[in-house]
C-alpha cells in the first residue's frame, strides 16, 4: 500500500515537471513572439490590413476602385507620395497621379467587384495582405482591360470560396503569376479567365479543386493560351464545365492525367472552336466523352 502511495507520488512529480517545463517553453515562445508584435488593438489591424499600390494610365480618367457606401470607412486612398487621405474613387482628366496607394483595415470581408471595370488602370501591387478571412474574390479584377501588370505573390486566399469572373475581360493581361493560390476551399471558378484574350502563360499546378462546383467557361476565350497543366485538377464534385475550353484555339497541349468526368457533369461545347489536333488527342485519351463537348 505504501509503495503504490510513493509510486503515485513520484509520477505526480514527474508529471508536474514535465508540464512545468513545457509550460516555461510556451512563455518563452510567447515573450519572443511579443517582442515582435505586440497584440493590442492597434497593433491588431495593422496585422489584418491590405495594402495596395496602383499605377493609373496616364491621362486616362475613371474609377479605379468600388467602394461600398457601408464600407467607406474601412478603406484609405492616398495620391502619389501624399499623406493626406483622399474621399473619392474617381481620377479626372486634370489630374496628375502617377501612384495611388489604399489601405484595407481588417473590417472588410468580402473583395467582390472591388476593381471591376476599372480601366484606368495598368498595374496593381499587393504589398501586404496580412487578412486571412477574405471569402469572396468574385469579379474582382473584372473589366480592367488596361491591367498589364498584376503582381499577387502576397495574396491570400485561404478562406476564399468563390473566384467566379475574378479575372474577366482582362484583354491586356500577357501573364498571370498564382504560385501562392490556395483554391482548398473555392466551390466557384466559372469564368474565372473568360475573354482573357492575351493570356500567354498560366501556371495552375497548385490549384486544387476538390471542393469546386462550378467551372463553366473557366478558360472560355483565351485564345492566346498555348499550354495549360491542370494535372492537379480533381473533378470529382464538379457539376458544370460548359464551355470550359471554349475558344482556346492556340491550345495545342492540355495535360490532365488525373482529369475525371463522369457521366452527370455538363460538358456542353466543352472544346468547341479549340484545335482539331487538341480535339483529336482528347477523343483519344478519352473515350467516353460525350460528342457534345465538341
Amino acid at each position: 500500500m505504501i509503495e503504490n502511495v510513493k509510486s503515485k507520488y513520484i509520477l505526480k512529480i514527474i508529471f508536474n515537471k514535465i508540464h512545468k517545463r513545457k509550460a516555461l517553453e510556451i512563455i518563452k515562445y510567447n515573450k519572443k513572439i511579443q517582442k515582435k508584435i505586440d497584440i493590442n488593438n492597434k497593433d491588431y489591424e495593422k496585422l489584418s490590413e491590405i495594402e495596395i499600390e496602383i499605377i493609373p494610365i496616364e491621362n486616362e480618367y475613371g474609377p479605379f476602385i468600388n467602394i461600398n457606401k457601408e464600407d467607406e470607412i474601412y478603406y484609405h486612398i492616398y495620391f502619389n507620395d501624399e499623406k493626406e487621405e483622399i474621399k473619392r474613387y474617381k481620377l479626372n482628366r486634370e489630374d496628375e497621379i502617377t501612384k495611388i496607394n489604399i489601405i484595407i483595415n481588417y473590417n472588410v470581408k468580402s473583395l467582390s467587384g472591388l476593381f471591376y471595370n476599372c480601366k484606368c488602370i495598368k498595374s496593381i501591387y499587393f504589398k501586404k495582405f496580412y487578412k486571412n478571412d477574405i471569402n469572396n474574390m468574385n469579379n474582382m479584377f473584372s473589366g480592367c482591360s488596361s491591367l498589364k501588370e498584376l503582381n499577387l505573390n502576397n495574396f491570400n486566399t485561404n478562406n476564399v470560396t468563390d473566384m467566379s469572373f475574378m479575372f474577366s475581360y482582362c484583354s491586356s493581361l500577357k501573364e498571370l503569376n498564382l504560385n501562392n493560390f490556395n483554391t482548398n476551399n473555392v466551390t466557384d471558378m466559372r469564368c474565372m479567365f473568360y475573354e482573357c484574350t492575351s493570356l500567354k502563360e498560366l501556371n495552375i499546378n497548385n490549384f486544387i479543386t476538390n471542393n469546386v462546383i462550378n467551372m463553366n467557361h473557366m478558360f472560355s476565350s483565351c485564345s492566346s493560351l498555348k499550354e495549360l497543366n491542370i494535372d492537379n485538377f480533381n473533378l470529382y464534385n464538379a457539376n458544370n464545365m460548359m464551355h470550359m475550353f471554349y475558344g482556346c484555339s492556340s491550345l495545342k497541349e492540355l495535360n490532365f492525367p488525373n482529369f475525371y468526368i463522369n457521366k452527370e457533369i455538363k460538358v456542353d461545347r466543352m472544346f468547341s472552336k479549340c484545335s482539331n489536333e487538341l480535339k483529336m488527342k482528347i477523343r483519344n485519351n478519352f473515350k467516353n466523352i460525350k460528342d457534345e463537348a465538341f
